[in-house]
């Protein structure tokens, strides 16, 4: 896809009814039809929002999942929910409680696939919209899901996982590229997480070492996109968004690599605060590669950037990036986990309209 300047990077608040629907759905007091209407007039009404601020390409909202990558959770077997622990979420208020867990699946058996993650999202938004994404979560994502002393009777290396992890992203990918999907976005917070000292430390003590983790990613997240021609693939790194809080901070520099040598066509970088660092890494950013900056913050409506401080910062960018190798997005979803972060739905809207207004401005 050519000439994409604006763009959300997937989810979007989920409307109270479809909140009610699937909570009514799960405890089966709610017919699958009756549950798929609602779940559809969600969509319907993400798209419509997207396209009327004139978004370049959109989404589905992400309407028809629980969180970001609980798509991929259900898709597969093999994964005990909530087995490992999380880390460690801290809020952007600095006055609210931080320290609030959320567990994440962890590998105890071999991965069997059960259905399609996502090729009835991608069908339903196909015959809605004319340019449209959609979103999966990175190899490096998954990766994390393997701990040694839980993982390692089902798959006694690391390897031998990653086999597996990549062989399912791949037929998730041919399935999309069968049914004429043409830009895919990796989600990869993991690259994000591993930023921060803190979270560094963290892996090493479940032995993971954080670098070998990076390089295994982006060895694992080429073999996926590898020979897909003609096809558009981003990847977005932010630092965690649940709610309205992060799980980590610090800037590109100990990812750099990625940069160099993942061959993603867009990198979707959250940018948004003093969190993010610098511009100064992206002076490794391929030359055939676009960097979409996240400079407008989703994890709260009370903070409305000004349009004329946004394009400076672009134009600051361009001192590492050429501009017509920039675009721009909001820092990540609004809602990845269907909760949503602390942001009304017109403040979204006014997010969205506000990527629009300055991408116009910019670039025409």
């Amino acid at each position: 896809m050519k000439d994409v300047r604006s763009e959300g990077v997937g989810s979007m608040l989920r409307p109270t009814e479809l909140l009610q629907a699937r909570a009514k759905h799960a405890a089966g007091e709610l017919p699958p039809a009756e549950f798929k209407r609602i779940e559809d007039q969600a969509v319907d009404a993400a798209i419509a929002a997207q396209e009327a601020v004139g978004f370049d390409v959109v989404t589905d909202g992400e309407m028809r999942r629980r969180g970001w990558m609980t798509h991929f959770w259900e898709s597969v077997e093999g994964l005990e929910a909530e087995g490992a622990p999380g880390l460690p979420w801290r809020n952007t208020d600095p006055e609210a409680e931080d320290l609030e867990l959320a567990h994440r699946p962890v590998v105890v058996d071999k991965l069997r696939w059960k259905h399609s993650a996502c090729s009835e999202e991608w069908s339903y938004l196909r015959g809605k919209a004319d340019q449209a994404k959609m979103t999966l979560p990175s190899a490096e994502m998954a990766a994390v899901l393997y701990i040694p002393e839980r993982s390692s009777g089902a798959y006694p290396t690391r390897e031998a996982y990653f086999e597996d992890v990549v062989d399912i992203l791949r037929r998730e990918v041919a399935e999309l590229v069968r049914l004429g999907c043409e830009y895919i976005q990796l989600d990869a917070p993991q690259y994000g997480a591993l930023l921060d000292p803190a979270t560094r430390d963290l892996f090493r003590s479940q032995g993971n070492d954080p670098d070998k983790t990076i390089d295994a990613g982006i060895e694992m997240d080429n073999a996926i996109i590898e020979g897909f021609d003609g096809i558009t693939f981003g990847l977005h790194i932010c630092r965690g968004n649940n709610q309205s809080r992060f799980y980590a901070e610090g800037d590109y520099s100990p990812v750099t690599r990625l940069f160099e040598r993942a061959k993603f066509d867009r990198f979707l970088l959250e940018y948004d605060d003093e969190r993010s660092g610098g511009f100064e890494p992206l002076a490794h950013v391929r030359e055939d590669a676009t960097v979409v900056l996240g400079l407008i913050t989703t994890k709260t409506g009370a903070i409305m950037e000004n349009p004329d401080e946004v394009a400076s910062r672009i134009q600051e960018a361009a001192k590492y990036v050429p501009l017509e190798r920039l675009a721009l997005s909001p820092q990540c979803g609004f809602a990845s986990m269907m909760e949503g972060n602390a942001i009304a739905t017109d403040e979204q809207e006014r997010k969205m309209r506000l990527v629009k207004q300055v991408a116009t401005s910019v670039w025409g």
